[in-house]
């Protein structure tokens, strides 16, 4: 892989009813079913010039593995992935509101956000 633009990630949402947005959190499982291991996860609200921090830390969401972030607060993030040759993938404005979430991540979608 080269160089990543944007990918599209498939998100299987189960709408919660309740509590107003701002007290609203979602767990988020990411599903790695790619050929590339990923090395780093950030998310930044959509609103926001920098990236947080490394959501993995020292982990890696091999191929077949999981993650879960759990208590995220709701709001509209971008998200970026760099794999294991140190490509990138930059999904903007992903909308997490108060919902467990599954990201599955598949070498089609990386070979298209490469394509780009």
């Amino acid at each position: 892989m080269k160089s990543l633009g944007f990918v599209a990630l498939s998100l299987v949402l189960a709408t919660t009813i309740g509590a107003s947005s701002a007290e609203k959190t979602s767990d988020v499982t990411v599903v790695n079913q790619s050929a590339w291991d990923i090395h780093h996860f950030f998310l930044s609200p959509a609103d926001q010039n920098e990236w947080g921090p490394d959501q993995l830390g020292d982990l890696v969401i091999g191929t077949g593995d999981s993650f879960q972030l759990q208590s995220v607060p709701c709001n509209e993030y971008d998200v970026r992935l760099v794999d294991e040759d140190g490509d990138e993938c930059i999904v903007a404005a992903v909308d997490v509101c108060g919902s467990n979430e599954t990201w599955e991540i598949t070498s089609d979608d990386l070979l298209e956000c490469e394509a780009s």
